[in-house]
């Protein structure tokens, strides 16, 4: 427990205030006992590459195998297959990586978004997926890498350290997991949270629905645009993912107040943008946190969860303000967030742990050249870091995630797709006022439970989700490898009809003569599809575009939050002209559309990923 809470934001604020002497470090302990790989003129225990040193006995070939093995068994492409690809950028990564890692990985688990980033080609995801299935053997200390310069290369001190987030015990993984989940299920909320105070905006600022609705669009933009300047930061080795966190949010929850009691609607609209930009860092870097804890193979179950938690968050924010608008007035919806979101923060504060392993390795590279006096022990994070400059991070935040989009015709439809169900999601909260409010009469409480159809449908696709991955992706990844990433649209083939049925049930049985709850039945089939469409998305992307998958997300993220942000206001005067039946019809169409593309992604994704720059090979 100690150990969580000096690795907290709480825990670094004392280490600060007391100059260290206060919840320490291993290596800043009086009996603390230096690897001897780390002594000054210790060269001799380093060689060209690193190494194990057996301390309990010998590994077991099935827990630790030869790396001829398995890169054999990967069928890692040789030099003059490098030399044919087209970016020469990616060669000299590969290049440098597999000098650099590629050993050290047979004996040290890395984070999922450490393992994408060093995957090159297939046959290094195959590798990196192996290295996860492997169970876990003897714990062995690890010998540091040697650089030319003399520079020697901090790591984990052996293959179980505490310090690895991969390493950490199943309690601590959950205490982390489970503060991501509450932080990104707090901020989506804020969104549709405010959508039955928009009567009253009309009346107490006597503007209109299309205007009073900037309230939830505005909101939804600005936590699109946020993943570009919050994703990269986080990356930033020096920085970590916690300070992003922490501090953004420590805005967003200040600014609930004068969100509650601003009186001028121009004021509203500013402070709900603010609101939505400086809670984005969980949606731009929660995937990352989770990257950074759990292996590759057990991913997918905790993306599930973060994605329950993204999708559930919007839909129970009408139930939580709808009776309490009702009973008092709109600005109760406000203040709800704050007593939501406050005690979010606080326990963010005292108990979530940096997860990094960049920032993690570059600290204790500072430690040991304190307690050592060598100046040659440096992280490979911190090397990178000293070779940032302001125009990469400019370019991976503000035009890596565009091109991708506009060069890659895979990267672009799966955008395209994802944003379109992502903006019809959010026309429900246009759709359902007209729907339960004006045909069937419910109050604004019970216009909101009728979002807990989607809650319905979200609890349906995941328990089947996980069934599938547990009983069918596993088994085939551990006996056949990690195959093509089109495998994982396996899904997708079916569940990419269910979005148009769906819509098409809801549509057409929104009236007065048929019962609530058929249409609700059409929101839970249109969710499911929705829910399960992204989850097979957002595992082909990284698969198919491993270096950039920050990128990617990031992009996705804008482009999503965009068309949303857009639908809240098309959607409305478009259900008022054509009818919700004709208009939810329209966007049924659309999604036929998009389903014939999941199919032609499936059959010809290979073919398109050999000709584009960013794929691996």
């Amino acid at each position: 427990m100690s150990d969580l809470i000096r690795d907290a934001p709480i825990g670094q604020i004392i280490r600060y205030f007391t100059n260290n002497r206060v919840l320490q470090y291993p290596e800043e302990r009086p009996d603390f006992e230096c690897p001897p790989s780390y002594h000054r003129g210790s060269d001799s225990t380093l060689g060209d590459e690193p190494k194990a040193v057996e301390e309990e006995g010998p590994a077991t070939e099935e827990a630790y195998p030869d790396p001829e093995t398995v890169l054999e068994k990967s069928e890692l492409p040789d030099d003059n297959e490098e030399s044919e690809m087209s970016d020469l950028e990616k060669i000299k990564t590969a290049q440098s990586v597999r000098t650099q890692h590629t050993a050290r990985t047979q004996i040290s688990r890395v984070g999922t978004r450490t393992a994408l980033a060093r995957s090159i080609s297939q046959a290094d995801l195959e590798q990196q997926f192996t290295l996860a299935s492997i169970a876990k053997g003897p714990s062995r200390p690890i010998a540091p890498e040697k650089l030319d310069d003399g520079t020697i290369l901090v790591d984990y001190y052996t293959t179980d350290d505490p310090a690895n987030p991969q390493n950490w015990s199943l309690g601590k993984k959950i205490i982390v997991l489970s503060q991501i989940l509450l932080y990104t299920m707090a901020v989506y909320m804020g969104s549709a949270i405010y959508a039955p105070s928009s009567e009253g905006v009309m009346i107490r600022f006597g503007v209109s629905i299309g205007s009073a609705s900037l309230g939830l669009s505005m909101y939804v933009l600005a936590y699109g645009i946020g993943p570009l300047l919050f994703s990269p930061l986080s990356e930033i080795p020096i920085i970590g993912r916690n300070p992003p966190y922490i501090i953004s949010y420590a805005i967003f929850v200040i600014l609930l107040v004068p969100t509650a009691l601003v009186d001028n609607f121009a004021g509203l609209i500013v402070l709900r943008f603010l609101q939505g930009f400086f809670g984005s860092p969980c949606l731009a870097t929660g995937g990352a946190t989770l990257q950074d804890v759990f292996s590759l193979i057990k991913l997918p179950y905790v993306l599930s969860l973060w994605a329950f938690a993204a999708t559930c968050g919007p839909a129970l924010g009408p139930i939580i303000s709808g009776f309490s608008v009702q009973a008092m007035n709109w600005r109760w919806s406000l203040w709800e967030m704050l007593w939501l979101n406050g005690p979010i923060w606080i326990s963010l504060f005292f108990l979530l742990p940096e997860t990094s392993s960049a920032n993690i390795l570059l600290r204790r590279a500072q430690r040991l050249r304190k307690l050592t006096g060598d100046n040659r022990l440096k992280s490979q994070s911190e090397i990178d870091q000293a070779n940032l400059t302001a125009k990469d991070i400019t370019v991976e935040a503000l035009v890596r995630p565009f091109q991708l989009v506009l060069q890659d015709p895979s990267i672009a439809f799966t955008a395209v797709y994802t944003a379109l169900i992502y903006g019809i999601f959010y026309s429900f909260f246009e759709a359902f006022p007209l729907v339960y409010g004006f045909m069937y009469h419910f109050n604004l409480g019970q216009q909101g439970l009728t979002f807990l159809s989607v809650t319905v449908g979200v609890i349906i696709s995941i328990t089947w989700y996980w069934w599938y991955i547990r009983y069918r992706v596993e088994p085939f990844i551990m006996e056949h490898g990690l195959g093509a990433p089109e495998r994982r649209l396996l899904p997708a083939l079916f569940v990419t009809w269910f979005v148009p049925v769906g819509l098409f049930i809801f549509g057409w049985t929104a009236d007065k003569d048929i019962h609530w709850i058929v249409s609700c039945i059409g929101i839970v089939i249109t969710t499911i599809g929705i829910f399960l469409i992204i989850q097979c998305v957002f595992l082909y992307l990284p698969l198919s575009y491993p270096q950039y998958a920050a990128s990617l997300f990031a992009g996705n993220d804008f482009l999503r939050s965009a068309l949303a942000a857009g639908s809240i206001h098309f959607s409305y005067p478009m259900f008022r002209n054509l009818g919700v039946d004709k208009g939810i019809t329209l966007l049924a169409g659309l999604t036929i559309g998009c389903s014939a593309g999941v199919y032609v992604l499936y059959f010809f994704g290979a073919n398109l990923r050999a000709k584009s720059k960013f794929a691996a090979k």
